[in-house]
Formats: structure tokens, sequence, C-alpha cells
């Protein structure tokens, strides 16, 4: 992962500009980054060209994800679910050329599918496979590009907060033995302040629009009754914008975090990723994602602010004209 973000940087470094929230293929965002380590991970694909084809098709997906339910050719809500069947297509025809050829290993989640599905006596079906992965895929790639565009914002606005980070970081660097290497686990749990400024980015950015749950028995909730069998989607945006649990809600804070009185019943309502037995699995991969992200940029890069830097939150924080920036190596200079 370290090796990725880095050379995704450090192309960023050769351009005039680039757009941190869009997703055109010459400036594609740092989830890329990402998606091409899940789909390698998930589905062995070894290239970023049949791991772009497949992001493609899932561009389709998300333009479509909130849209009107019409299910009629034209509809955004169409080609949705038209983008959605070639995901699982592509997702089908993998496996189904795996199980042709069992014998041989890539080292992946297929892997793990196919030696289940082979088996005697299969937990799982084939249909359960597809979906599964897919599902996968489309969570790598869903929450973060909003994520980074903020992280980039919000420590531009706040040079305090960048000036904090950074001086962690190279302080952490100039204590590192044994000359250079990559960040170990154990320096990623050190960075306090800069996990801190993660848990501020993921409140701030509210990437994940809603959680669903299903009641199991009649739920009482502030005088009202939720009917057992009822769908109920939890907004994890009216929790971290709660200016009963969160002080001043919509300033960039990550000092919040360090105060002891408060820090328990923060972290209580703290639902980026959900809650409880069903709690999101990648919630420690994506925080580890944007604390790598942090680390690097802050101690090898500075950047500027280019054209199209406006912001309005709806379901999540949202940038119209996308976030443009110009990023280069702290040893250049800025024209």
């Amino acid at each position: 992962m370290e090796g990725a973000v880095r050379e995704r940087l450090a192309a960023w470094a050769t351009k005039p500009s680039v757009d941190v929230r869009g997703d055109a293929p010459d400036v594609s965002v740092l989830c890329l980054i990402l998606f091409e380590l899940v789909t390698r991970k998930c589905l062995g694909f070894d290239s970023s060209t049949k791991s772009g084809k497949l992001r493609n098709k899932f561009d389709a997906l998300f333009s479509g994800l909130f849209s009107f339910p019409i299910y009629f050719p034209g509809t955004t809500f169409y080609r949705c679910m038209q983008a959605r069947k070639n995901v699982q297509k592509t997702v089908r025809d993998t496996l189904a050329e795996r199980l042709g050829t069992p014998g041989k290993k890539h080292g992946d989640l297929l892997d793990v599918i196919v030696e289940e599905l082979q088996g005697e006596e299969p937990l799982i079906s084939e249909d359960f496979a597809i979906d599964m992965v897919s599902m996968l895929l489309f969570s790598s790639v869903f929450t973060l590009s909003g994520t980074i565009a903020v992280a980039f914002k919000s420590l531009h606005d706040n040079p305090d907060v960048l000036r904090s980070l950074e001086k962690e970081n190279q302080t952490m660097l100039k204590d590192r033995k044994g000359g250079c290497s990559g960040l170990t686990w154990e320096e990623y749990k050190s960075l306090t302040f800069t996990n801190q400024v993660t848990n501020e980015i993921i409140r701030i950015s509210n990437a994940v629009v809603g959680v669903f749950r299903k009641t199991l028995t009649d739920v009482q909730v502030n005088g009202y009754t939720i009917p057992a069998g009822w769908q109920v989607i939890v907004n994890p945006m009216a929790v971290h914008l709660n200016e009963e649990l969160f002080e001043d809600p919509l300033k960039f804070n990550p000092w919040r975090w360090m105060d002891e009185s408060k820090r328990s019943a923060m972290l209580k309502n703290f639902l980026p990723f959900g809650a409880g037995i069903r709690v999101c699995p990648a919630a420690d991969f994506v925080k580890l994602f944007v604390t790598l992200t942090l680390h690097i940029l802050v101690t090898e890069y500075r950047w500027e602010e280019m054209k199209g830097t406006d912001e309005f939150r709806s379901a999540d924080v949202m940038f119209p004209q996308g976030y443009h920036i110009r990023l280069r190596p702290k040893d250049d200079q800025m024209n």
C-alpha cells in the first residue's frame, strides 16, 4: 500500500494540477490505489488496465446509486442497474475461469472461494460468492475519494493542524532506527496526533451516507415505535454533526479527540463504519490507508489550491467543480 501511495503522489507531482475529488483517468483519485489493491487481492488482476476497465463500470453504477428507481432505457437508474450486471458478469466470468483450472493458484480471495465451492459440502453458492466479491469491490471505492479530498481541504484551511501533523511525522522519521525503510505497524500506532487527524477527517467527511438495519422487535425511539421487521437507515452525519456530542461540530479540530474527559463519549458515537457485530470489517484498513497517505503527504510534499475549491454539504461533503490542487515535492519551488 505504501509503495502504491508513493507512486500515485509522485505521478500527481508531475502534473500542472490534479482533481483530488474527480475520477478522470489522468487524474485518478487516491481511492484508485485501493481499488487496484482490492482487485488484485480479490480477483488476481495483475494490471491497472484490467482494474481500470472494471472501475469504469463502477463509475456508471455510482452515478445512479441514489437516482429515482425507474427501470426504463435511458434513465439514470437503468444505466446503474446495467452497470451492476456488467460488474457481476466480470466477476462471474473470472470465477468460471478459475473453476475450470482449480489447480492453478493465484494467492487471492478467489482461490479460497474455488476451494470452498469444490468441496464436498460447500457453505456458499456461486451467486453468493459473486455478490460478496462485487460488494467488496464496491465498498473499496465508494467512500474514499471524498474522504481524501476532505483531507487535503482541511489541512490546507488549517495550517496549525498541518504544522503539528508535520512535526509529529518528522520526529518519528528522525527517531527511526536502521535507516530508510517503510512505515512499520509500531510507527503507525505511535503517530497519536496523526491518528486523531484521521478520525476527524473521517468524522467531517461522513463518507457513508447511511447504514441499513432491520428491527427484530418493536423498538422505542424518542416516543416513537418502530415496528418489528421495518428497515431502518442510520445516518452517521446526523450523529457526527450533533453539537451535543461533538462541540462546534463543523469545526475541523483533531484536538477534540485528545480530551480524555470527552473522548469515551465521542468514540461511542463515532459511526463511520457502523457499530456492533456488523461493523465494517475494513474499518482499520481504511484508517491505515488515510494515515499512511497523510504521513507521506506532509513529510514529502506541499500543495496549493487551484480552481473549483467550493464545497457544500448534502448527504456528504461535495465539491461541485472538483477539488483541484497543484502538488510538488517539498524541495521544489512553486512558480
